[in-house]
């Protein structure tokens, strides 16, 4: 679950509620999904992420529910129980990482963690809203913000100005305009 919310940048109620009909197996493994706003994607997913996905779906139970993700009851998972089992992982990567126990690490985070690392590979702000469905870039922006690598590679790529050493001294001109005011 968490693999494929990572990797997908999909929301916690697009996750608990994808549907074994959402899953494309060929040919490659995929997934659809309605989000927000009932906006349609279909994403492809990274090898390792199909192999954990089909890893799951050969231990998942075959109760009734039809949803990927079912909880110990066999019935789908909810938002809540998502959020029970993140915080677990959480607490046990916080064994080797200390400073995730200061940390607030939400569902969302696993979507914000996708998007900047789509980001981050590809440049393009398009993508990152295409692969998210966001209906608008203008939502999107918020992850240029975020990520100074951008701003890094704009700054590195324009040249800077030729400043010469010495003492500023003002002109005549601008001495007389400031006893004036």
């Amino acid at each position: 679950m968490l693999y494929l919310t990572y990797s997908a940048g999909l929301r916690v109620s697009e996750l608990v509620g994808l549907r074994l009909e959402n899953l494309i197996f060929s040919p490659r493994l995929s997934i659809h999904v309605v989000g927000k706003g009932r906006r349609e994607r279909a994403l492809p997913l990274w090898r390792e992420t199909a192999t954990a996905l089909r890893a799951w779906l050969a231990l998942r139970s075959t109760g009734q529910a039809t949803e990927v993700f079912l909880n110990r009851r066999g019935t789908a998972m909810t938002r809540s129980g998502f959020e029970y089992i993140l915080d677990k992982h959480v607490q046990t990567a916080a064994q080797r990482s200390p400073s995730l126990l200061t940390k607030s690490v939400s569902p969302h985070c696993l979507r914000h963690s996708c998007a900047l690392s789509i980001l981050q590979s590809t440049g393009d702000i398009r993508k990152v809203a295409l692969w998210l469905g966001h209906a608008s870039t203008q939502t999107t922006e918020m992850y240029l913000r975020a990520d100074t690598t951008t701003l890094l590679e704009t700054m590195n790529s324009t040249v800077p100005p030729t400043l010469r050493k010495g003492h500023f001294r003002a002109p005549d001109q601008l001495i007389e305009l400031l006893r004036t005011r």
